[in-house]
């Protein structure tokens, strides 16, 4: 038995402007491997071309991202010193006012207000003494912090405007603490009472915070009294920082003053 030769591949090469041709015989497996592995390394390139390119697109873009984000570093810098800056402004009003008496500085929302707006009281730190002390039904002061109140509660006839509750001007961020222990009702938006907390009491008594820059509560959660449930703020119809701090029993509102005694 005869072995069969390998078979042969051969390839000619000719050089452009010239007739002389060169033949390169080599065995078909040797051309099938020169083939395949071109194939393979064709492949190769054009999937590291894929992942190439978006990493390189990606890569470009980094030196803007880095501007950018240098730029908005410095933008945040400027409003934190614009934001001391009002801080101290405001803390220096605020000494100037005591020094030569709030009421000789006319309130401009005094001035412009249809509504009567009663006048600044002083609302005095009260310490942390309630805090947790099992009172269930609305007595205690909402805030620690010192601040005025600017307007009280207000009655009137049928279809004239009322304000139920007080309007406590603080600085945004003031700590706001619950009355007295209950169960959170209501926590949430609304567009006159901005961002707000009701809680219910007992004895069917109720007590609304509204006007909140951030809420620390959540439905159904319940509350020691003197807890803290949100901060103060800006938020909803107001137009200064303040807290709007109101107590209903029943279904109908109760001048705080006449439960609350200690801010005042």
């Amino acid at each position: 038995m005869t072995k069969r030769p390998h078979p042969w591949v051969t390839v000619l090469v000719q050089t452009d402007g010239s007739l002389e041709k060169k033949q390169l015989h080599m065995p078909k497996w040797v051309w099938q491997g020169i083939v395949g592995s071109a194939i393979v390394v064709g492949g190769l390139v054009i999937l590291g071309a894929a992942f190439y390119l978006p990493v390189a697109r990606a890569a470009a873009k980094v030196p803007g991202l880095e501007r950018r984000i240098t730029r908005l570093e410095a933008e945040n810098d400027k409003i934190a010193d614009l934001a001391r800056a009002l801080d101290s402004a405001e803390t220096r009003y605020g000494r100037l006012r005591a020094m030569i008496g709030a009421d000789i500085v006319p309130d401009p929302l005094v001035r412009a207000s249809g509504v009567p707006i009663a006048p600044a009281l002083a609302a005095r730190t009260i310490g942390t003494a309630h805090r947790g002390d099992g009172a269930t039904i609305p007595r205690h002061w909402p805030l620690d912090d010192p601040g005025y109140i600017t307007r009280g509660q207000i009655g009137g006839p049928p279809g004239a405007e009322s304000h139920p509750g007080l309007d406590i001007a603080v600085t945004t961020g003031s700590l706001v603490r619950a009355t007295a222990a209950g169960t959170v009702a209501e926590a949430g938006e609304d567009p006159e009472y901005g961002n707000f907390v009701l809680l219910q009491h007992a004895d069917e008594y109720q007590s609304m915070y509204g006007h909140l820059s951030r809420l620390l509560v959540r439905p159904g959660q319940v509350v020691e009294s003197g807890e803290v449930i949100g901060l103060s703020g800006n938020t909803g119809n107001s137009s200064a920082p303040h807290l709007h701090f109101e107590i209903r029993r029943r279904g109908q509102v109760v001048d705080p003053l006449t439960l609350v005694k200690e801010g005042t």
